[in-house]
């Protein structure tokens, strides 16, 4: 074994502020998205969508849009009839005898132009009869609701394990200790409290976009995802064709945050495309994103704690309650999240939890950074607040005694390993003072200032790769990785292979996904690809490695160990400029053995969980827990509840920063989005089923003068199975933010900041009195009576 492979040289080589590859084309603008494929002879496709909530279809008459000018094709639930879905397959492609949701497609049309499509669309005739609807999770868990899916109990199950019934697509629970006797106990405070989030959307620059097109048999569809292999297999599966008949390629995406995570235009492109027999493209109108794609899902959520005098969690209850809308979707594996961030940041003696996905008749909801540990972190920090308010204790001093440390156990039972948050606690406090007791700043608007912990988790799963060696000392790395603006794949990833094979990141080429070159992937997503990916990469370069040495020990008359890669040179140690460059042993293996390749991979190292703690849950233990420390400083103005952010501050476990000028902008921009979320970003649903919120001008994300700078510290040196120590740093900064603020509004009033978003005109109510009523009637203080696994 070589000596150059040694973690300090390798860790010595990969940390850089190494800049973006790609920036200079993106600002630009001459890097091509797909939705930038205007190719000639392209066909265009657009939706006819339903306008009503829940209803009867009678009749979809397509016989006057087929005659229309420029018409290619048009294609309904007949030509694609199957069910798919995670965890269970409830989603048909098109609506298919009942609607379900305002803008479900009920039919699609290929033409000539894009105007063509639309005016076809348009003209498809349809009868529905309407039905009652379930547009809230209150009127669904009503015991006279109707069933959204008459028929739920004859969908196939993809994954065993979960309670399901009525409208409740998915429960997921955790049931850890003796709860009931903690809450029995003379010597403990109940606490009590209940918090509502809406929606919030992604609104990435790039809409969802797809091209495909059917040659030979095959389906080649090039896609904005971040997801490629899930797009081949559900392309694949409802359209009842074998999954190597789907090629999947993936330019650069304009933005994900998680909107791109599953399979939704692929599909509908790809049955037009076989029909015609030509190049179809289908886009998504800013309205269509806004109104019907995979918001981040509304949720109530109910925490009841047993807490002692000096602090100590006895027990805790909760039951979450996740809006998945009209289908189960990714809700039905993000109800596992729920163990892992709201059982998480503490240590609890007992623990009874309790997520659900419930079925209305609103759009489908879906995976957003940090998914529902963003509301989940809220919910906790805000109950932790409201903890020591009931026991009078200091905040800070709460958290330092109950953090989870080294040896303690999560939710679900596993071990956590090494002290981190404690630590990044103290360091917070240290390097930005004590809480001083504020009230008000100079110019008399009310102050606050909060503190809080989250503990997140990174996604690993499968992934694989390929580096091979070009004649001209380059590496060329394939996987099924996609650039979706984080700069994974132009920064991390090349740091990785170069720091390994002696390179400079900049001779590192990164193929673009392609599902036929590259082996499969869980995704870009989840904080995984410098982990999973750079990983995979890692052992694809260490058989590449063993590879070059051997040639280059033969050529150099000396041992594999004597010899190291460095500045693209194979030298022997401690005799520089002794060897020779790798281009000149690249040539001579490829007249001894041939071209120079590896091939890595990497998968769940698998943290065992306590037997029979969790059920229904995907992940029952997590593989690399990620925390972060936030503090945020306010002033609300008490005539108009408007907030301004003073300072905003941030202590990130970064695992190590392989690329700490990536790093800052991932924090930048979470916490951004973050402040979108906890102050401006609400959407509401009309009787009519669909958003209020159509667009720009009636959605308000964060502008140029909603930001400001974050000042932040990368918190190095916690354990992580990840190549050198790291951890995915995308999804973690958005995680505190809405508690952040909400803790600091909250002491800023004096009321019960329990809902977000915090808008102006909510806040003015706080101040009033006139909060909202978050008594909920249709969550049980029993926690049984919350769950159909555990009702009596």
């Amino acid at each position: 074994m070589s000596t150059q492979a040694t973690t300090p040289d390798r860790l010595t080589k990969a940390v850089m502020n190494l800049p973006r590859r790609d920036a200079r084309d993106k600002l630009q603008g001459r890097t091509r998205y797909t939705v930038d494929d205007t190719d000639a002879g392209l066909l265009h496709a657009a939706f006819r969508r339903a306008e009503i909530a829940s209803g009867r279809i009678l009749r979809i008459d397509t016989t006057a849009a087929r005659a229309m000018p420029g018409v290619k094709a048009i294609a309904t639930a007949e030509d694609v009839p199957g069910l798919h879905g995670i965890g269970i397959a409830d989603h048909p492609l098109f609506a298919d005898e009942v609607v379900r949701y305002h803008g479900e497609p009920l039919a699609v049309v290929a033409a000539t132009t894009l105007d063509q499509a639309r005016a076809a669309a348009a003209a498809i005739e349809v009868e529905i009869e309407p039905l009652p609807a379930c547009l809230t999770m209150e009127q669904s868990l009503a015991a006279d609701a109707p069933l959204i899916h008459p028929d739920w109990q004859s969908y196939e199950i993809l994954k065993d394990g979960a309670a399901r019934g009525g409208n409740v697509a998915w429960e997921a629970t955790v049931v850890r200790g003796d709860t009931d006797a903690a809450f029995a106990r003379d010597d403990v405070t109940i606490v009590e409290g209940t918090y509502q989030v809406g929606r919030q959307s992604h609104v990435p620059f790039e809409p969802r976009a797809v091209v495909a097109d059917y040659e030979d048999g095959r389906f080649h569809i090039r896609t904005s995802t971040q997801v490629p292999w899930t797009v081949r297999h559900v392309t694949a599966k409802v359209l009842g064709v074998a999954e190597a008949r789907v090629r999947v390629t993936v330019p650069a995406v304009g933005g994900g945050f998680g909107l791109k995570f599953d399979c939704s235009l692929e599909p509908f492109a790809a049955i037009l495309a076989r029909k015609t027999g030509r190049r179809v493209s289908l886009v998504n109108s800013r309205r269509e994103e806004q109104m019907t794609c995979l918001s981040r899902e509304n949720a109530d959520i109910l925490i009841r704690s047993a807490v002692t005098a000096d602090g100590r969690i006895l027990g805790r209850e909760a039951t979450v309650l996740m809006d998945c809308g009209a289908y189960g979707g990714e809700q039905v594996f993000l109800t596992t999240m729920t163990a892992h961030t709201l059982g998480g940041n503490y240590r609890l003696e007992s623990v009874r939890l309790c997520s659900r996905a419930v079925y209305t008749n609103t759009p489908p909801n879906g995976a957003f950074r940090a998914c529902n540990g963003v509301y989940n972190t809220f919910a906790l920090e805000r109950h932790t607040d409201e903890i020591c308010a009931a026991i009078g204790m200091d905040p800070m001093e709460f958290r330092r005694r109950n953090v989870v440390g080294d040896g303690d156990l999560g939710a679900t039972g596993q071990v956590f390993e090494g002290d981190v948050l404690r630590p990044m606690l103290d360091l917070a406090l240290t390097k930005h003072g004590p809480h001083d007791g504020r009230t008000h700043t100079d110019d008399g608007r009310l102050y606050g200032r909060a503190t809080t912990v989250g503990t997140w988790f990174i996604f690993v799963g499968p992934s694989a790769a390929t580096v091979n060696l070009n004649a001209d000392g380059s590496a060329t790395l394939v996987t099924s990785g996609v650039e979706i603006g984080s700069g994974t794949m132009v920064q991390s990833l090349p740091q990785i292979v170069a720091a390994n094979l002696g390179l400079h990141p900049d001779d590192v080429i990164v193929k673009t996904a392609d599902t036929d070159a590259s082996g499969r992937d869980l995704g870009v997503g989840g904080g995984r690809t410098t982990v999973s990916i750079g990983a995979a990469s890692e052992a694809a370069c260490e058989e590449v490695r063993q590879k070059l040495l051997r040639v280059a020990a033969q050529m150099l008359q000396t041992s594999e160990e004597q010899l190291v890669l460095k500045d693209g040179r194979v030298e022997i140690v401690g005799r520089p400029g002794s060897g020779t460059s790798i281009q000149t042993v690249i040539a001579q293996a490829e007249a001894d053995i041939g071209p120079i390749s590896g091939s890595g991979a990497f998968t769940a190292p698998g943290i065992p969980a306590m037997p029979g703690c969790a059920a229904g849950h995907f992940i029952d233990a997590i593989d690399i827990p990620v925390f972060a420390v936030h503090d945020c400083e306010l002033a609300v103005d008490p005539d108009t509840g408007a907030v301004e952010i003073l300072s905003y501050r941030v202590v990130q476990d970064v695992g190590r920063a392989l690329n700490p000028r990536a790093v800052h902008s991932q924090i930048q921009g979470g916490v951004t989005q973050g402040i979108g979320y906890a102050l401006h970003e609400d959407i509401t649903i009309n009787a009519q089923g669909a958003f209020d919120q159509a667009g720009f001008s009636d959605y308000r994300i964060p502008t140029a003068l909603d930001t400001l700078p974050i000042d932040f510290h990368l918190y190095e040196g916690a354990p992580s199975c990840g190549p050198l120590g790291t951890k995915g740093a995308g999804e973690v900064p958005i995680l505190n933010v809405g508690a952040t603020i909400a803790c600091a509004l909250a002491r800023a009033t004096g009321q019960a900041a329990n809902q977000l978003p915090l808008t102006a005109p909510r806040v003015m109510a706080l101040m009033d009195g006139a909060g909202p009523d978050l008594r909920f009637p249709h969550i049980s203080r029993r926690w049984s009576d919350n769950t159909i696994a555990f009702r009596d």
